[in-house]
């Protein structure tokens, strides 16, 4: 739209939290949005991991923050409770709320920042968020939404986890790449008579994998997709906290953690040992079997999906509403239309 910028504020926030190992894309983005884009851009993230959290918010606690401030070369940075001016080799002052994604977002959106703010980027997600059972989970998107809900415009990134570890010489061609898709979108926003501002799209999903041809010449393919519509079935196992040799199973980033099996949380020594006793007990860990939501089965997922994109090493951007999804036929647009929506039988 004209109103609107060439170069956005931004407001950067992921739910892998600050700069670490299970954290290691956040800041190689910052850099690259601030620095080949010239964009303004400022950091408000959770103060800890907060994956499968989807879009939910704290309502009863007292979120508090504290400020960290990030150096060359990986981010890692000092912690202050207070705001403090640079000290040398320190890059910019972010904030770390004690919250969730989408808590981040919206005090980000309307008490740091308020009308200050354009664009709300979400990521990048260490492991990808494609397909239905990810993304209802996912707290980089519940991030996105919860922006799109205040009818700002709103990015979701994250990067697929292919190989494990993913090679470090990955990550700049990534970020380069993932600020350019997010640049090519900023100026190219898509239209939606559904959307909540101003008929625009309310929110891109983006998923780029982390493969070997994002060292080529020619880089990745990107394509339109669509949400791969699947399931999962358990989440959970039964937990024996007594058991001295136990230890958790998934990492708290989740299934694409650089701690975790390719295939997703395996049976362990503690998994082994349950009983019905145990059930019984009611305490349970999660412990998710991934291995058909990470390696499905080709002929499983439908083409021209983003799960589908996923796998052929391609990247996905997906076009969404903050909304849960409808009927396509659904339409009505007086009350006269409705006469054919009312239940006519009695119950």
């Amino acid at each position: 739209m004209s109103s609107l910028p060439a170069n956005p504020r931004v407001l950067l926030t992921n739910d892998d939290g600050p700069p670490g190992h299970e954290s290691p894309y956040i800041y190689g983005l910052y850099r690259h949005l601030t620095q080949d884009l010239g964009w303004d851009v400022k950091v408000v993230i959770p103060s800890s991991q907060k994956s499968w959290i989807g879009k939910a918010y704290h309502i009863k606690e007292i979120i508090t923050g504290r400020y960290y401030y990030p150096t060359e070369p990986d981010g890692m940075g000092e912690i202050s409770e207070q705001s403090r001016p640079l000290k040398e080799g320190e890059v910019a002052e972010w904030v770390l709320l004690d919250g969730t994604p989408a808590t981040c977002a919206n005090i980000g959106l309307h008490n740091l920042y308020h009308e200050h703010i354009d664009l709300l980027i979400s990521g990048p997600n260490l492991g990808r968020n494609s397909s239905a059972a990810f993304a209802l989970s996912s707290g980089t998107i519940g991030a996105a939404l919860s922006s799109a809900l205040s009818k700002v415009r709103s990015i979701a990134l994250s990067y697929g986890t292919v190989l494990h570890p993913t090679p470090t010489e990955f990550y700049e061609p990534a970020h380069r790449l993932g600020a350019r898709i997010v640049g090519h979108l900023w100026r190219n926003w898509g239209a939606d008579e559904g959307g909540l501002r101003a008929g625009e799209v309310d929110l891109y999903n983006v998923n780029i994998p982390m493969v070997p041809e994002l060292l080529s010449d020619a880089g990745l393919t990107i394509c339109w997709t669509r949400i791969w519509r699947n399931s999962y079935g358990r989440l959970f196992k039964a937990h024996r906290p007594r058991d001295p040799a136990a230890k958790e199973t998934i990492s708290a980033a989740g299934p694409d953690s650089p701690d975790e099996s390719p295939e997703g949380a395996q049976a362990g020594l503690l998994d082994k040992k349950t009983t019905p006793k145990d059930v019984g007990g009611l305490v349970f860990k999660f412990a998710p079997d991934m291995a058909e939501l990470i390696n499905p089965a080709a002929s499983s997922v439908p083409v021209g999906t983003d799960g589908w994109a996923i796998r052929k090493g391609w990247v996905s951007v997906t076009p969404m509403r903050a909304t849960f999804g409808e009927p396509v036929e659904w339409s009505v647009e007086s009350e006269e239309d409705m006469e054919s929506k009312i239940w006519k039988m009695k119950l």
